[in-house]
């Protein structure tokens, strides 16, 4: 299920704290063979604070994709058992340098974290969500299909062009030819 796009207040509503605002273009870099590595790293950091509690632990986003530029921020998926129960886990990744930045219950259960030390972007849901299936789709067709990641690169650099008030705004507008590719994935 894609998100619907967000306007300023279904913004503010779903940061804990102020949303930052971009007021600019946005900068993507060019891949960098290190991006596996640092998801690496916080894999296992994710990995003992939690053990168990991790159900799955995914290199999603533009970083996962040999070839892609991406804005040079890690996209982290992960599954614990509920991720309303913030009890069960959000001290826990707080201890471990994590800072919760979002908050939306409504969508997916979604709660995002960035990274103590790594800029990252931690998307944790339940199991059971309808994300995980579309960002690993997504990432695999990416991976495996040439002419998706060149029309999906194509369309980021053109986005990326524009002036947003919000990187979410941005992320919104991606929105269209993700589900594209993703729809062909399914279908394939």
């Amino acid at each position: 299920m894609t998100r619907q796009q967000f306007g300023e207040q279904e913004i503010q509503a779903a940061w804990v704290g102020e949303a930052p605002k971009l007021g600019t273009t946005i900068t993507l870099a060019e891949y960098d063979p290190e991006w596996p590595r640092l998801y690496e790293r916080e894999a296992e950091r994710i990995r003992g604070a939690l053990g168990e509690r991790v159900l799955l632990l995914e290199h999603v986003g533009s970083t996962s994709v040999p070839g892609l530029a991406a804005k040079p921020i890690v996209d982290i998926l992960l599954e614990v058992p509920d991720s309303n129960d913030e009890a069960a886990y959000v001290p826990d990744l707080e201890a471990a340098g994590y800072r919760l930045v979002i908050r939306e219950p409504d969508w997916e259960k979604h709660r995002c974290f960035k990274g103590p030390d790594t800029n990252v972007n931690l998307h944790v849901h339940s199991p059971g969500n309808g994300q995980t299936e579309r960002y690993l789709l997504f990432r695999n067709r990416l991976r495996t299909h040439p002419e998706e990641l060149a029309l999906y690169l194509a369309t980021k650099r053109e986005l990326a062009a524009q002036v947003w008030e919000y990187v979410q705004n941005y992320a919104d507008a991606k929105n269209e030819v993700i589900d594209e590719i993703i729809e062909r994935a399914r279908n394939a």
